[in-house]
């Protein structure tokens, strides 16, 4: 009983979240899409288990979030003292969105 009660609460949040989706005023100012656009669809995607969707609406969530807990996990233990890791991981996830930002416009 308890695991139904936490798939159906994990769907209700699922379902909160896309009705609460932020709008990107760099769109809604310019008309195009932003380095960061899809980035909400594509957690609300990979939070499903659709990882293939995720992937396709914004190619660097995964990487996004790999960085974001890797910097959280180290501020409190402090494993990568020359910060090469998170240079890495930086350059990485920078990469992946500037090629999937410059792939998406050359397809507009």
């Amino acid at each position: 009983m308890h695991c139904y009660n936490l798939f159906c609460s994990h769907l209700i949040f699922i379902q909160w979240l896309q009705n609460h989706l932020i709008p990107c005023p760099f769109k809604k100012f310019t008309g195009y899409d932003c380095p960061g656009c899809g980035f909400q669809r594509s957690v609300i995607a990979l939070l499903k288990g659709h990882m293939h969707d995720s992937l396709q609406l914004y190619p660097a969530t995964i990487p996004l979030l790999v960085t974001f807990v890797f910097v959280l996990l180290d501020g409190r233990l402090k494993f990568d003292k020359k910060h090469i890791a998170k240079k890495t991981l930086y350059l990485i996830t920078g990469n992946i969105i500037l090629i999937a930002y410059l792939y998406k416009l050359y397809n507009l």
